[in-house]
């Protein structure tokens, strides 16, 4: 896993916006955040993991941010930021560079090792919790869609001791029970 450099952060509202330019670069490099305005604005689940790590000091006015205040922080903005930052973590411990899903109900888009800036996300990643209900026609469109764009989509679920296990899934055909009924037949 490569050294991220020390970041400064401050968060306005709720976001979290780099303004030094040679920390934009290197997180840049890295695959962190998104450009807007000369400043890179971090998702709040790459923010969390930077906090975590203990490579991110975050500022909201001249208040130090820790990772378990912005976790709360977050939580009020979205009930599933903890499933991201655990899928996050993971997926960036084992080196793989990951963004922000594009839709579909995808949560993560994730490049093969050595991948990213030369080609485009291979994966797109959803994650479940381990005993959350998902209707199987929800699936099978998310799967659909996410095939037809050629990237190949992956279930990330989350056992309650908090592993995660990822699935790789591809298009499936459910077809209807129809029982076969003969009327010349005795019972």
């Amino acid at each position: 896993m490569e050294e991220t450099p020390l970041v400064e952060g401050q968060l306005i509202s709720d976001r979290v916006f780099v303004s030094n330019v040679d920390m934009i670069h290197e997180l840049e490099i890295k695959g962190y955040g998104e450009l807007e305005n000369e400043k890179l604005v971090l998702h709040q689940f790459e923010s969390l993991y930077l906090l975590y790590l203990d490579r991110l000091v975050l500022r909201k006015k001249d208040q130090k941010i820790n990772f378990n205040t912005m976790m709360t922080m977050c939580q009020k903005t979205d009930d599933g930021i903890l499933t991201k930052f655990l899928i996050y973590r993971d997926l960036r411990n084992r080196g793989y560079v990951v963004k922000d899903g594009f839709g579909f109900g995808s949560d993560f888009r994730v490049y093969e090792r050595g991948q990213f800036g030369e080609k485009g996300a291979k994966f797109l990643i959803f994650g479940l919790n381990e005993g959350q209900q998902e209707k199987m026609g929800g699936i099978q469109k998310k799967v659909e869609e996410i095939t037809q764009m050629g990237k190949e989509p992956i279930i990330a679920v989350i056992e309650r001791r908090g592993e995660i296990i990822y699935y790789k899934i591809n298009k499936i055909n459910f077809y209807e029970n129809k029982s076969k009924t003969n009327e010349n037949v005795l019972f």
